[in-house]
């Protein structure tokens, strides 16, 4: 007896001018999560703002630790990406015996490594500060120079370490932007930019004069223990009614 053929599966086809169904609910498009930037604030605020930072530290100080000019070089160039507090425990035995450039190249780079080797990427920085010394002996007779085109030449120092220099150690009206005045200036807006440099020159360009000598202190603390990165600490600001920051806190310690 023959086998019986089984009849062929067909798939069901649409109805014409009916659209099948499709086999699930379509996801919602993902959406990121995207906050207006307000406008810097005006003259009048900016004003303000700085002389209610001004009352609340009327003499601000570097926190890295230096007893001249070249000292203070060297701490700056140590800093990047270290805490000041990091650096002070390792420059002060240092500064201690070698506090000029001649005396840093006395101590020869290895000793040098040795006593920053707590500090990230202590090779390099103990490379430059020894290329850096022997340029200031050879070139500027042991002098830290007062422009900022002859200290951005110099090994490991850039504009903002130049900037520092200029301000702290000689008086110089620089602000020196790092992440913290970087943060504060797009944030509170002072400012709106996308990269340091033209934070830095709209700052210097903006801030009253009366100001200019210490904003880059009163910024700098300011980010670094109020308008903190992760949860700005805003019922503690003193300029919280005159910033403009869309996320601020509502108690300390809130997201």
């Amino acid at each position: 007896m023959p086998a019986r053929k089984t009849p062929p599966v067909t798939k069901p086809t649409a109805k014409a001018g009916r659209a099948s169904k499709p086999a699930g609910k379509l996801q919602k498009p993902l959406a990121a999560r995207v906050e207006t930037v307000p406008k810097p604030v005006d003259a009048t605020t900016l004003f303000e703002i700085f002389s209610r930072l001004r009352d609340a530290n009327p003499e601000p100080r570097a926190e890295l630790h230096y007893v001249n000019a070249y000292t203070l070089l060297v701490a700056v160039v140590l800093s990047a990406q270290a805490t000041d507090k990091g650096v002070n425990i390792a420059t002060t035995p240092l500064f201690a015996i070698a506090d000029t450039p001649e005396k840093m190249l006395a101590l020869g780079e290895e000793r040098v490594r040795h006593a920053i080797r707590t500090i990230g990427l202590f090779n390099t920085k103990a490379k430059n500060v020894i290329a850096l010394s022997r340029i200031l002996v050879e070139r500027h007779g042991g002098e830290v120079p007062r422009t900022a085109a002859e200290l951005e030449v110099l090994p490991g120092v850039g504009t903002k370490t130049a900037s520092v220099v200029l301000n702290v150690a000689f008086g110089i009206p620089r602000i020196a932007v790092d992440t913290h005045i970087f943060r504060v200036a797009n944030r509170i807006p002072l400012v709106v930019a996308a990269t340091t440099d033209k934070v830095q020159a709209a700052l210097e360009r903006l801030v009253p004069e009366p100001f200019l000598l210490n904003a880059h202190h009163w910024l700098i603390l300011f980010g670094r223990y109020i308008c903190k990165a992760r949860k700005p600490e805003c019922p503690r600001c003193p300029i919280s009614d005159l910033c403009r920051y869309p996320s601020k806190t509502m108690e300390i310690g809130a997201t």
